[in-house]
C-alpha cells in the first residue's frame, strides 16, 4: 500500500513538472508571436533596446508576466509602447489579458518585485450624484472636460534659451491671464522637435493650475480633422461647432495640416471668430510661418497674425547643455560632464534627438554593463546623427570670421574701433570660447593681443546682441556652421 502511495506521489510530481514545462513553452510561444507583431511596428534599434531583453515568465489566470532588467524599463515601456504592447497581447493571446512586470532586485538570488501595468490598475468608481430638479431658468452647467494635456510638459522643465525666450515668455503671460493679453492668438512656429508641443501643453497645464474653472482643450490638427469628418458624416456639424465654442483656451497643434482642407478651414474660421470675439484664448502651432503656408485661406492667415507670431529656433549649445543637465538631474542619473558636453556639441538639430541619445546611452550602458564614456557616447550618437569634427584652433575660428566679414587677419589684430572690425573681433572671441577649451587669456592673445577681461566682455556683448538682433544671430550661426563643415 505504501509503495502504491509513493508511486502515486512520484506520478503527480512528474505530472506537475510536465505541466510547468508545457506552460513555460506555451508562454514563450505566445510571447514570440507578440514579438513578431511588435517588430513590424517599431524600428529595429527600439526593438533591440526595449523588447529583446524581456523574458516571458508565465501566463496564468489571464495575467501575462514579463521579466524586465530594471524599473527604468517599466517606466519607459509604459510611456512609449504600452498601447502597442496591450493591443498585441489582446490580438495574439486573449482580449482582456492583464500585464504585469517582474523587476529583478537581487540578480544572484533571483529575487524580484512584481509591478502591474498602470493601465491595469483598478479605476475608482465614479460617485453617483443624487437626482436634482433642473430649473428651466438656470443655464445648464457644462460637463467637465478632459483637457487632453500632458502634465509632463510644463514650464518647470521647459528650459529657457535664446531660441525660445520670446515664445516661452508669451506663453507664461497667457497662462497667468488667458484671453486677456495681446498675445491672442499666439502662433508658434519652428522646425520639428524644437519644443512647440511642449510649450503648447505647458500653457494649458499652467492655465488649469491657476484657473481650474477654465475649459482648456489641447487637440492636434489631425484629430480635429477626423472629428469634423465624422460630424459631417453623421450630420452633427452644429453639435461639433457648439462644443468648440464652449472652450476657454483652445490649443491646436500642427495647424499646417489644414492646408488644402477647405471644409475644415471654413469650420475652424467660424470657431476662431467666435472664440476671439468672446475673449477666449487661442494657441496655434505650425512647422512654418504663416507667410509661407500653402493652400490656406487668406482670411485665416490674416487672423493668425492678429496676435503674436513667435518662432522657436534650433537650440544653441548653452540651451542644449541646460536641457540635458535638467533631464539628468530630474531622472536621478549620473553622467560625466565631458559626456554632457560631447552630446551637446554633436546633437544640434532638436530636443527630441537630445533626449533620444540620452536614453540610448543609458540603455546600452545598462544592458551591456559598459561604462558611460566617450567611446560609448560616440558609438551611440553616430547611429542617430553625423558627428561634426570638433574645432580646436582659435586661429581657424579667427580666419573663418575674417573671411566671412571680408577682413584681413591684421585688421582685427589692430586697435581699430571701426564697427565692423570690433564686431568681427568680438564674434571670433565668442566662438573661440564656445568651441574650444582655450583659456580666455590665450584666446585674447591670438585675437588682437587682448586680455581675458576684454574677451569676457566681448562674449557678453555678442550673447546680448544675439538675444535681441535676429540678423546678427543669423550671422553668428552661419559662421558656426562654416566652422563645422
Amino acid at each position: 500500500m505504501s509503495f502504491f502511495i509513493k508511486q502515486t506521489n512520484v506520478f503527480f510530481r512528474r505530472e506537475s513538472l510536465f505541466c510547468e514545462i508545457v506552460m513555460s513553452q506555451n508562454c514563450q510561444q505566445l510571447w514570440d508571436r507578440c514579438l513578431r507583431v511588435i517588430k513590424d511596428n517599431i524600428s529595429e534599434t527600439s526593438y533591440n533596446t526595449w523588447f529583446a531583453p524581456i523574458t516571458p515568465l508565465q501566463y496564468e489566470n489571464n495575467v501575462f508576466v514579463l521579466q524586465v532588467p530594471s524599473q527604468f524599463f517599466v517606466e519607459y515601456i509604459e510611456e512609449k509602447y504600452i498601447d502597442l504592447l496591450r493591443m498585441t497581447l489582446y490580438r495574439e493571446v486573449k482580449v482582456g489579458t492583464r500585464l504585469e512586470y517582474r523587476v529583478l532586485i537581487d540578480k544572484l538570488n533571483g529575487k524580484g518585485t512584481q509591478i502591474p501595468s498602470a493601465v491595469e490598475l483598478p479605476k475608482p468608481k465614479p460617485k453617483v450624484q443624487p437626482a436634482s430638479y433642473a430649473s428651466p431658468y438656470v443655464k445648464p452647467q457644462l460637463q467637465e472636460l478632459d483637457p487632453q494635456l500632458n502634465p509632463a510638459y510644463n514650464f518647470n522643465n521647459l528650459i529657457e534659451g535664446i531660441s525660445n525666450k520670446l515664445a516661452r515668455t508669451a506663453g507664461i503671460s497667457i497662462g497667468n491671464d488667458p484671453g486677456k493679453t495681446i498675445f491672442n492668438p499666439l502662433f508658434v512656429y519652428g522646425e520639428s522637435g524644437v519644443g512647440k508641443t511642449h510649450l503648447a501643453n505647458a500653457i494649458g497645464v499652467m492655465t488649469k493650475q491657476l484657473h481650474p474653472e477654465k475649459r482648456v482643450l489641447y487637440v492636434s490638427a489631425n484629430t480635429f480633422q477626423i472629428q469634423y469628418t465624422d460630424a459631417v458624416r453623421n450630420n452633427t456639424v452644429n453639435d461639433f461647432l457648439n462644443f468648440y465654442q464652449t472652450i476657454d483656451v483652445l490649443i491646436l497643434d500642427d495647424i499646417q495640416e489644414f492646408s488644402g482642407k477647405t471644409g475644415t478651414q471654413n469650420t475652424f474660421f467660424h470657431i476662431f471668430n467666435h472664440l476671439h470675439q468672446t475673449g477666449k484664448q487661442l494657441v496655434l502651432t505650425s512647422d512654418r510661418s504663416p507667410i509661407v503656408m500653402q493652400s490656406m485661406e487668406q482670411r485665416l492667415l490674416t487672423r493668425f497674425k492678429w496676435g503674436l507670431s513667435a518662432e522657436i529656433e534650433k537650440p544653441d549649445f548653452g540651451l542644449r547643455k541646460s536641457i540635458l543637465k535638467h533631464k539628468i538631474y530630474r531622472d536621478g542619473l549620473e553622467f560625466p560632464e565631458n559626456i554632457v558636453d560631447f552630446i551637446s556639441e554633436n546633437v544640434t538639430e532638436n530636443v527630441r534627438d537630445l533626449e533620444g541619445v540620452l536614453v540610448s546611452i543609458l540603455a546600452h550602458s545598462t544592458l551591456t554593463d559598459a561604462p558611460i564614456d566617450i567611446t560609448l557616447a560616440e558609438k551611440t550618437i553616430s547611429r542617430i546623427v553625423n558627428i561634426a569634427p570638433k574645432v580646436t584652433s582659435v586661429e581657424k575660428i579667427r580666419d573663418v570670421v575674417c573671411d566671412y566679414f571680408s577682413l584681413s587677419v591684421e585688421a582685427i589684430s589692430t586697435r581699430s574701433r571701426k564697427r565692423e572690425v570690433v564686431q568681427a573681433r568680438q564674434i571670433a572671441m565668442y566662438l573661440s570660447k564656445q568651441m574650444t577649451k582655450n583659456s580666455l587669456s590665450s584666446i585674447g592673445s591670438v585675437i588682437g593681443q587682448r586680455d581675458h577681461a576684454t574677451v569676457l566682455h566681448a562674449c557678453k556683448i555678442v550673447s546680448d546682441l544675439m538675444e535681441i538682433d535676429k540678423k546678427f544671430r543669423s550671422s553668428v550661426q552661419e559662421i558656426e556652421c562654416k566652422l563645422k563643415d
